[in-house]
């Protein structure tokens, strides 16, 4: 049992230190990606867009991967268990918006994609540019960043208010 333990207290230390770094990749490039749509198209903006939301989506990964694991070991019946089901789901809803986000980015560039808005007249290459493109990414964007406010408000609420997995 006690190689087991080892690996449950480093799970349960690793999901609080890998959620910094995606709450700050994707609160950057959702700020970046909305500056871009609504304030100044500046090709800086689109790096900061594209670079820290597929790090930031990688990161995320990882934090529902150690938290889903770090979970496991907590009571089923906690009084704490309706807030960390919210966080779990803002934690994997932010799997999906951000993964649609990167994957659309990704099909939009793509030299199949390319060929066919040149067949219809168009000549944008960047999503961003997009005028169809403008409102669900608005939406996705400032759905990111609600849902990255509230994954990390319940994540401080089982830390501070209920000590989960505080040692």
């Amino acid at each position: 049992m006690k190689p087991f333990m080892n690996i449950q207290n480093l799970i349960t230390t690793l999901h609080p230190a890998l959620v910094h770094f995606p709450i700050a990749f994707l609160l950057l490039a959702s700020a970046s990606g909305l500056l871009y749509l609504y304030w100044q198209p500046h090709p800086t903006l689109l790096l900061l867009t594209w670079w820290p939301m597929r790090l930031g989506w990688l990161g995320v990964g990882a934090a529902v991967l150690s938290g889903l694991l770090a979970q496991s070991g907590l009571p089923p019946q906690a009084p704490y268990q309706s807030v960390l089901n919210w966080h779990i789901g803002t934690g994997l809803a932010l799997l999906v918006s951000y993964g649609l986000l990167v994957y659309q980015q990704w099909v939009y560039g793509s030299v199949r994609a390319q060929k066919q808005r040149a067949r219809t007249g168009l000549t944008t290459t960047e999503l961003l540019d997009d005028p169809k493109a403008k409102v669900w990414v608005t939406l996705l964007l400032v759905a990111g960043i609600v849902l990255l406010i509230a994954s990390g408000w319940n994540g401080g609420r089982l830390v501070y208010e209920w000590g989960v997995n505080v040692k």
